[in-house]
């Protein structure tokens, strides 16, 4: 048996082993090493290092601003469309803030212009007693920003006015339908798929 006499031999020698048995261990073998070329050789802490889980798809609402026009009032139509995992998209067509107002500070507190582009928590589906509420159709959604705005007391829900020549088509910032039978249905398929997330896009 040949004896170590040299510290540093040594101190390779007993390093070798644990190496070894660390790259065993993470399934790194002498013939898997063989098969790669040199250029994709992961170095030794990116193997140490954990693989981030990948974010599962959830139910989202995305919020998008068309060329379109309501031909009456000129309101701007937004594109509002349900996103579910596995799932055709549903789209609606929706208004947000006054038409006379869509330039206006999205940010500022009583500007009446569309929702701040952004990214919203969506609260519960609230109905609404029949004429309790003449301006905000039969359901009430809240959202709330998850960024920092002026704006407050936001939701979605349908605009009765939408289209009409009575000076209060379109929201003063709030998402609102254009269709009562669109609001129904969005109200469903959000209670359904338990969607909880906004997106506004532009």
């Amino acid at each position: 048996m040949q004896i170590v006499r040299d510290r540093r031999t040594l101190c390779r020698c007993l390093a070798f082993p644990v190496v070894a048995t660390a790259l065993l261990a993470l399934g790194v073998t002498p013939a898997a090493r063989a098969d790669r070329q040199d250029g994709e050789r992961p170095s030794l802490m990116a193997l140490l290092e954990p693989v981030p889980p990948r974010a599962e798809p959830v139910p989202t609402l995305v919020l998008e601003r068309t060329d379109r026009r309501i031909a009456s009032t000129g309101d701007p139509i937004w594109d509002l469309r349900l996103e579910i995992p596995g799932k055709p998209t549903r789209r609606f067509d929706a208004v947000s803030g006054r038409a006379n107002r869509q330039n206006a500070d999205r940010d500022r507190m009583g500007s009446r212009a569309p929702l701040p582009a952004g990214t919203y928590s969506v609260g519960p589906v609230e109905p609404l007693a029949d004429g309790a509420y003449p301006e905000l159709g039969p359901v009430w959604i809240s959202i709330e920003p998850t960024f920092t705005t002026g704006r407050r007391v936001l939701g979605i829900h349908q605009d009765p006015s939408a289209g009409r020549l009575n000076t209060q088509s379109g929201t003063l910032g709030c998402i609102g339908l254009v269709n009562r039978n669109d609001m129904l249905d969005l109200s469903t398929l959000i209670e359904r798929s338990g969607t909880q997330r906004l997106v506004v896009m532009n």
